[in-house]
């Protein structure tokens, strides 16, 4: 139990390091739609994917699946920034509301392809 705390602790901060820096690193589009949020959560979904086939098929051990799969995953994509991006689009123009239903729409199309992409690549053992 403490050393699935330990890893989950550890995992979660380098997670939260990388969504720091996808967000420092990449700009919103010019039409307020957040970018750097969905990138990272595309990301997260395909990893969080991979290392679920990879352990299902026992590529990868328990305490790495913990390590990556809740903690790095875990600190890497948010619910609330996902949803948050949208609130500030909606009330950032005319154009808003438009703009948040297409993140909203592509954030949820794209996650679920990445996931599902990630979970057959594990399970292929192509990684």
């Amino acid at each position: 139990m403490i050393n699935a705390i330990i890893l989950v602790f550890i995992g979660g901060a380098l997670g939260a390091l990388g969504r720091e820096f996808l967000m420092l690193g990449i700009p919103d589009l010019s039409d307020g739609f957040p970018m750097p949020i969905f990138v990272a959560n595309v990301v997260a979904s395909f990893l969080l994917g991979l290392i679920t086939g990879l352990h299902q098929r026992r590529a990868v051990t328990d305490d790495v699946n913990t390590l990556v799969g809740t903690g790095v995953m875990g600190g890497l994509s948010t619910f609330s920034s996902f949803v948050y991006g949208a609130v500030v689009v909606m009330g950032a123009s005319a154009t808003g509301m438009t703009v948040a239903l297409a993140y909203l729409a592509a954030s949820l199309l794209i996650g679920y392809a990445a996931v599902w992409a990630g979970y057959r690549l594990g399970l292929r053992g192509a990684a």
